[in-house]
């Protein structure tokens, strides 16, 4: 599957496009299934794939419905373990497929796997928490029925930017929320609200809650502080490293400022993700035409070495 293929490459590249990625709980990470992780949605796809890197069992993700057109789309998607969710902008015909999804989640669970869902319904980039959909909890009352021992567990995910290459990421996990927090068995209205009731209590904590144009608060908030000799050690490679690496960023830049909107992180991280070893191996195969000196292949590791210490130094918050 695509999914174990890039899962190493993934886990690497997020040294490259996050400064730091901060986890309040890092033996969660271990967390074996059936398990239920009901994040929010701040950054896309990007928001699973730094969840899914990070585990270290596979996860499974739920996605909008309308990324899946056509077989062949449809097939590549499944490869990276995503399944589709449809809401209502995006068809109410479609609405019928969420129950096949629905049994594939049960199915999962039955497996001992892991299921990531956004628990807010849709993406957008913004510091605050959005009213919650019952899917989460149509999910974790069905397997609770079904005599599965799901967990469930609320992360919330928080990043210093979402336009801003280098960001410094938070994500962070609350408590578990089993059956034995309810004491009813039986499934109805009155348990879904429940249910998003003390999925809100905690991810209210767990999401950080700023106005968009107080940068004061982001940069306390997200801003970690670097000492002075990793400065003065890192600040010749991070030279290098931006004089090489802005030509395609900012190419990249261009081709997707005014198209990608909500999705922009998500699509300059897949587009470097494939793009950047390119980059960086035409540059190596110029320098050794031109040297004839095999040591020219050592820029394999020293570009992308001066690029991570660029990132270090780099303005955190804009």
């Amino acid at each position: 599957m695509l999914y174990n293929l890039f899962l190493i490459p993934s886990r690497i590249a997020l040294y490259f496009y996050c400064r730091r990625i901060i986890i309040n709980n890092r033996s969660i990470l271990r967390e074996q299934g059936p398990l239920l992780i009901a994040a929010n949605h701040p950054n896309s796809f990007l928001d699973a794939i730094i969840v899914g890197s990070l585990f270290k069992s596979p996860v499974y993700s739920l996605a909008r419905g309308d990324a899946f057109a056509g077989k062949f789309i449809t097939k590549i998607l499944r490869s990276f373990n995503m399944l589709p969710i449809y809401r209502v902008s995006e068809g109410v015909e479609n609405l019928e497929y969420n129950y096949t999804t629905f049994d594939a989640c049960e199915q999962l669970f039955k497996a001992n796997k892991i299921v990531l869902i956004f628990s807010e319904g849709r993406c957008i980039n913004e510091w605050h928490l959005r009213p919650l959909k019952k899917g989460t909890a149509r999910l974790a009352f069905n397997a609770w029925e079904n005599n599965i021992p799901l967990k469930v567990l609320p992360l919330g995910i928080n990043y210093s930017s979402f336009r801003f290459f280098g960001k410094n990421v938070f994500l962070n996990f609350g408590n578990i929320i089993s059956k034995n927090d309810f004491s009813d068995k039986i499934f109805s209205g009155r348990h879904l609200k429940k249910f998003n009731e003390k999925l809100n209590e905690q991810l209210e904590n767990l999401v950080v809650e700023i106005d968009k144009n107080d940068w004061q608060k982001a940069k306390d908030y997200f801003r970690i502080h670097q000492p002075l000799l990793k400065k003065i050690l890192l600040f010749i490679p991070a030279i290098i490293g931006f004089a090489i690496s802005a030509p395609l960023y900012f190419i990249l830049h261009l081709v997707i400022k005014k198209r990608a909107h909500d999705h922009y992180d998500s699509v300059m991280t897949g587009l470097l993700f494939f793009c950047y070893p390119l980059y960086i191996f035409a540059i190596t195969l110029i320098a050794f035409f031109i040297t004839k000196n095999v040591y020219a292949f050592l820029l394999l590791i020293m570009l992308p070495v001066c690029a991570w210490s660029y990132l270090q130094l780099k303005k955190q918050i804009r």
